[in-house]
Formats: structure tokens, sequence, C-alpha cells
């Protein structure tokens, strides 16, 4: 299945994701707990040594080189270089009848860790992440005993410092691969699969195929798909291929294409919100006219004899959802409104009086503002017809500066109203954007 909407993450956009994570990474590894460690050993002439060493606590751990590089294919690895910690604990020494204890300083230098992370998606459409392989390689470790024996363990620091070596090789990867479980996984579950615009539409942001990467980018295919609460029928479009631009400059990119607009205008035709009722309490102040058969009598003579000064209702819809093009130039629509006219009789009652056609031009802007696609109609030129009438024949033009009024101070604002409050972009939690460039692709 193409998708509808589209985000793709630069190498950019991975960098700076790098220098928030190493943030959180120094400190998840900064908690690494390590394991007492006892053992025994033979000096010659001196005999058996029994040695326990306790309460390890890191002091430091500092990633001064380190990237996140992106695999085609695969996902992504993240490689530290020259990373630096310390830690301290106690000892404790039994040699024959000497018994002793202190403390100890271990620096850990030159530690090499690679991760590759494997980019998934699960069975609802979310994205998934997983340690595929871990690797960690320290160079250099020295410890330093202190205490009235100290020097004692000074004598067999390469055995010590050996153990340290594999305890805190093992204990890096374990720590990494559970925090890439419970950190990093959890939040990628934040990346919205569904939201509910109001009581009657939602979207579905639904991965249609795991994360896409490449030398440039990471590519995720989004359903991108606008539904009704009420109903589930089925569309009757497919969503073309979306390719996006070749530009990798900026950080993060989103590309939603005709598909995703459409099934907007779909959803909400289905679900019935494209019905506007206009009475004369929605006149603008300033208008000059009233909703009312004394003023459309002058355009309308047979409402004068029928229905004798009476307001009026008229209701919009929409037969068909108007459907939306992208070019270079912007976005674009037709969209054709059925005007049906009232007379809003005593016993408040409606009585068909005329059923109209609209047919218009309509631009829209698109935007984006805090996290959600926003957009303004611009009407151009309008085109009306009589489908039908309850009042005899009459010459439609005159009546074409009245649905003008309508159109442009009553109907737009309200379509421009609900516009503006814009449809959330799938961001995963604690996200922002600035620096938005809007553009226009065919």
């Amino acid at each position: 299945t193409n998708p509808g909407f589209v985000v793709r993450i630069t190498q950019n956009g991975l960098n700076y994701a790098h220098r928030q994570g190493v943030t959180v990474l120094e400190k998840e590894l900064a908690q690494l707990k390590l394991p007492d460690i006892s053992g025994d050993f033979r000096i010659r002439s001196v005999g058996k040594v029994r040695y326990e060493i306790s309460r390890l606590e890191l002091r430091d751990f500092q990633l001064p080189h380190s990237e996140i590089s992106l695999v085609p294919r695969v996902g992504l690895r993240v490689s530290i270089a020259n990373a630096f910690a310390e830690l301290d604990g106690n000892w404790r020494v039994k040699l024959h009848f000497i018994r002793d204890h202190g403390s100890f300083r271990l620096k850990v230098e030159n530690v090499y860790i690679k991760i590759s992370l494997k980019l998934g998606s699960d069975a609802s459409g979310k994205p998934t992440i997983a340690t595929s392989d871990c690797s960690t390689r320290i160079s250099k470790v020295h410890v330093h005993f202190s205490g009235k024996f100290g020097w004692l363990y000074n004598l067999f620091h390469s055995a010590i410092e050996s153990r340290f070596r594999k305890t805190l090789e093992s204990k890096v990867c374990e720590n990494v691969v559970r925090s890439v479980h419970t950190e990093l996984q959890p939040y990628l579950q934040t990346l919205p699969v569904t939201a509910n615009i109001g009581t009657m539409v939602g979207i579905d942001y639904s991965l249609v195929a795991p994360p896409t990467a490449t030398a440039q980018s990471l590519d995720v295919g989004l359903k991108g798909k606008f539904f009704s609460l009420a109903h589930n029928s089925t569309d009757p479009f497919t969503p073309l291929a979306l390719a996006m631009p070749p530009d990798h400059d900026r950080m993060v990119y989103f590309g939603a294409s005709s598909y995703f607009f459409n099934t907007a205008s779909f959803a909400y035709q289905e679900a019935g919100a494209l019905l506007f009722d206009i009475t004369d309490s929605m006149i603008p102040k300033g208008v000059d006219f009233h909703l009312n058969t004394t003023t459309f009598s002058a355009f309308v003579p047979q409402l004068e004899k029928m229905y004798p000064d009476m307001l009026m209702k008229l209701r919009l819809s929409a037969p068909s959802a108007p459907f939306l093009s992208i070019a270079p130039g912007g976005l674009s629509l037709q969209p054709v409104v059925d005007i049906q006219a009232y007379a809003i009789l005593p016993n408040s009652s409606l009585a068909p009086l005329f059923l109209l056609s609209l047919r218009s031009n309509v631009s829209a802007v698109i935007d984006v503002k805090s996290g959600h696609i926003v957009g303004n109609l611009t009407v151009g030129g309008m085109k009306l017809s009589l489908k039908q009438s309850d009042v005899g024949t009459f010459q439609v033009r005159t009546l074409q500066s009245i649905m003008n009024i309508v159109a442009r101070n009553i109907l737009l604002p309200r379509l421009n109203e609900r516009l503006s409050q814009g449809f959330p972009l799938p961001l995963p939690d604690r996200t922002q954007l600035s620096r938005i460039l809007v553009q226009f692709q065919q």
C-alpha cells in the first residue's frame, strides 16, 4: 500500500537526536549496578590470598565521541569511542591470619561501544526498535587500592583489572539493551496511530511498512487517511506513489499527498459534517440584507404572494466530497455546493422554495502551527444554476450577488475557523517543530 503521508528523518535530524540522547545515555550508564567480586589467588612465597570487592559505585561516565549513523535496509548504528568511566568501592582481604579492608578507585578509559538498532513495525502499525547487536571493548583499566595492605592488592591489580574489564563489558551492553527496551521503544510507541479530530472524524497514521533506511535518510510511510468515526467504509480511491523531494538539508520532512487531503473531504462528507444551515440571525452586521421572503421577492416575485414576510433558511450541503489537487502553484479545488432554500412557516415547519447549485474555484493556503496542519480557503469565481424550484421560474443570475455574500461572509469564515484549528501531525511526545517551510510539489 502506498503511503498517504511520509515522514523523513535526515542525518541532520539524527545528529540532533543524538545530542539529546547522549545526555540521557550518560545518565543511564552512570547508574550501572555492578556485582560484588570475590575470589582467591596464590602468591609465590606468600600463600593463598582471599579477596572480596563490594559496594561498587560508578561515579562518572562520559561519552566524548559518539554518533548515530544510518544503515541501509537495517536501521541505525550508534558508535561510541574513547568513553571514560570512573568508579570506586570497598575491598576486603584475608591472607593467613592477616585481615584488612579499605577502598579503591577504578578508572576505565578507551571504551568503545557499537550498537545496531533494527527498526520495524508491529501489528497495530506503530514503529518498533530493538537492539540487534551490541559490543563493548575496553582497552585500558587501572585500579588503585588504599589501606594498610593496599600494597598487597596492588601486586595483583592485573588480575583484578581483567575481572573488572569483563564485568563492565557485559554490563554496558546489558544496560543498553534494557534501556532500548524500557526507554526508547516506549517513546516510539507515543507516535499516534490514530488521532481523533473532534467527534466526527479521525486520522489513521499507522505505518504501512517498516521504516526504510537509506544512506541519507530514514523514511517512514504512514497511511495518512482520514476516516469517519461513525462509518467504516472503503475509500473510493487509492493513494498514488508519493515521491519525496531530493532534499536532505533539514532535520525532518513531512510529505502529504492529495490522498491525505481528499480522504479528509470524503470522511467529513460521509460523517455529515459538510452540512450548514444559515438563518437570518447569522447574517453579519454591516451586511445590508435580511434572510427573508421580503428580500428575496425582489428576485423571486412569487415569494411575496406565496410566503409573505417570512423568515428563510438556507441549507448548504455537498452532494459529493470536493477533491483537492496539488501543484507547484499551490492547492486548489472546485467544490459543488447545493443550496436548498426554505421558508420558515408560522408553526416553525419548513416549506421548500428552490434548490440551487453553486460551483466555485477555491484556492487553499497550508501552514503548520503548534504541530498542526492549518489551512485557509479563498473563493474565486462562482457560478450559480437552478436545479429545482417550488415557486415557479425566475432568473438565477439575479441571485448571484446575494449568494456571493452568503458564501464569502458566512460559509467561508465557518470553514476557515475549522481549518484554523488544524489537524495534528504525527509527532512523538515532547517534540516541537521550528523554522517550518511549506512547499508544494506536483
